[in-house]
């Protein structure tokens, strides 16, 4: 027996152990809702961890299949820890005859682009000659095959970029915007996916705005969608955006809805840095998040303490890492999302856009892929979501007491314990102990007697067995209420801090002054309610907690060995 045949056998044994140990109950679908929760037909939270595909620009095709198999891109989309996608769709697809029954070629040929239709030809060729409906039919389909779940997202009515606060697209009695012949278009489109086990939910309509929204006729449509929708497809989510480009909810905590049905009912938000212009880079961090989290929770955030579920549908960020106000807001954002332990949607998969604003094969540097959709663009973004990818609480998870994980989200991890002393570093959050924080802020490791301590600035910080005293009592501080300090005995402030090598250490407080200037992004840190215990929670196979085989692996054999994998999910 050769030594590469002896190496693959064992190679398979050692994944049939892994599977056994590590595989996770598959989601029951249909999805509904319990409270602020959304849950899975026996019950269970089903956290939603989705990334944003586009379908809705001017040729009506998701985009990527001109570089990929659709097979290959959803194969890929679970390989990136995501369970669902947020797949866009323009209203006219549906409504106008002449143009949802084009063939993909032909859509192509209309606009002039030949490239793609050579690149289609070659990796989809059974869409190719199909009709935008049968194309996109096929994508979902696709995603079924994969376990990935659907959310059917109508974007706008006309095909083209979104979203322009005066561009006839944004509220209902614009010209692009027909309320009656939206309506027909979400039936058309709940009927036509109704039995379709994977479209879980739809999004009535994307980022609502301009000179006419009011909240009446949001009211008077809104609901007439609602009821449309889930009288011919009653088995999915109905998921409702707000005002003003989808951050304004605040209207609901005056004026609920009034709908027959119940327990499918979602709202959405849309958060990302620039819609608040330079500030994250003009004004000082802790100021910002401090700010916007404020609003947040005023227009929408309160929903998850009013008992419905809050969907961050679209966030993002240049995922190159090289804009300072992107990267500001994103710390901000991720200590919130682990906060409320919020179902959300990356914008966007998108590696490049068959054509976007005039622009053909448009690089999207917000997208997770590379231009030619194989590469990933910046693996250490995809680490850093991958703790959010998992529920930290909810129906059905394991009976453990509630407890606190200490979350850094300008990483994705949360401390732990060191194995050989009392001395801490950052790790996966599935690997994560539970604390308790205690009515005098001391933050002590559940189970022991051991709390966390300062002994003085620059040094780890470390476990003792003595709590109480004025170095061992933790408060958040700053505006951004996510510097967790304390006092050293000679009275100094210090702060939780984390050096190079990923220790957790105790420095002084950054940047509580208003410098713009200064990042404080290392010494923040947010403490989480969970209930769960390790990596309970995932829908499938959870790889991450044993090795990444990605990283060691070509692409071709990790898509066999993941082929091992899905026989067992």
């Amino acid at each position: 027996m050769g030594k590469f045949t002896c190496f693959f056998i064992l190679l398979h044994f050692l994944l049939i152990t892994i599977i056994i140990q590590h595989v996770k109950p598959s989601t029951s679908l249909p999805l509904s809702t319990n409270s602020r929760w959304i849950v899975d037909e026996k019950g269970r939270r089903v956290k939603l961890a989705c990334v944003n595909w586009v379908s809705h620009l001017e040729p009506m095709v998701a985009e990527g299949l001109s570089k990929r198999p659709m097979d290959a891109i959803a194969e890929q989309i679970v390989s990136l820890g995501f369970n669902c996608v947020r797949l866009t769709w323009p209203l006219f697809l549906i409504t106008n005859d002449s143009l949802g029954s084009l063939t993909v070629r032909r859509s192509f040929q209309r606009l002039g682009l030949l490239q793609p239709i050579a690149g289609i030809q070659a990796n989809n060729p059974s869409v190719i000659d199909a009709t935008l409906i049968e194309a996109f039919q096929a994508v979902v389909s696709s995603l079924g095959k994969n376990n990935v779940m659907v959310i059917l997202d109508n974007h706008l009515s006309k095909p083209g970029w979104c979203c322009g606060y005066s561009d006839g697209d944004g509220f209902f009695g614009d010209p692009n915007f027909n309320p009656d012949l939206w309506i027909t278009g979400l039936t058309r489109m709940a009927t036509l996916f109704k039995g379709v086990t994977n479209v879980v939910a739809m999004s009535l309509r994307n980022e609502l705005r301009g000179p006419k929204q009011n909240t009446n006729d949001w009211y008077r449509y809104m609901q007439k969608g609602a009821e449309a929708v889930h009288s011919e497809n009653p088995n999915i989510l109905i998921i409702l955006s707000g005002l003003n480009f989808d951050r304004d909810l605040s209207f609901i905590q005056t004026r609920p809805l009034t709908l027959t049905f119940s327990r499918r009912l979602v709202f959405e938000l849309h958060w990302y840095g620039f819609s608040d212009g330079d500030a994250w880079t003009t004004n000082s961090p802790n100021r910002m998040c401090g700010k916007t989290v404020n609003y947040t929770m005023k227009t929408s955030g309160f929903l998850v303490n009013t008992g419905y579920p809050l969907l961050v549908s679209e966030f993002g960020v240049d995922i190159r890492g090289t804009n300072v106000n992107d990267n500001r807001y994103l710390n901000c954002f991720l200590g919130v999302v682990a906060e409320l332990d919020l179902d959300w949607a990356l914008w966007t998969l998108v590696g490049s856009y068959y054509l976007r604003e005039g622009t053909a094969g448009f690089n999207e540097y917000y997208g997770i892929l590379n231009w030619n959709w194989i590469e990933v663009r910046n693996s250490s973004f995809i680490e850093r979501l991958s703790a959010l990818q998992s529920p930290f609480r909810g129906p059905g998870l394991s009976e453990t007491e509630l407890h606190k994980v200490i979350f850094h989200p300008s990483t994705g991890l949360c401390i732990l314990r060191k194995p050989s002393a009392n001395l801490l570093s950052l790790g996966p959050c599935a690997d994560s102990e539970p604390w308790n924080y205690s009515s005098e802020k001391t933050l002590e490791l559940k189970g022991t007697n051991l709390c966390l301590q300062a002994d003085e600035s620059g040094t780890m910080a470390k476990l003792e067995t003595v709590c109480g005293g004025s170095n061992s009592k933790w408060e958040t501080v700053s505006e951004s209420l996510m510097h967790l300090s304390t006092k050293l005995g000679n009275g100094t402030s210090v702060c939780l801090d984390v050096d190079s090598n990923g220790d957790v250490v105790v420095n002084g407080c950054k940047c509580l002054n208003q410098d713009s200037r200064c990042d404080p992004g290392s010494q923040w840190f947010k403490l989480v309610n969970s209930t769960r215990n390790g990596n309970e929670g995932r829908s499938t196979v959870d790889f991450g907690s044993i090795i990444d085989l990605r990283k060691v692996l070509p692409w071709n054999l990790w898509l066999n060995v993941k082929s091992v994998f899905d026989i067992f999910s």
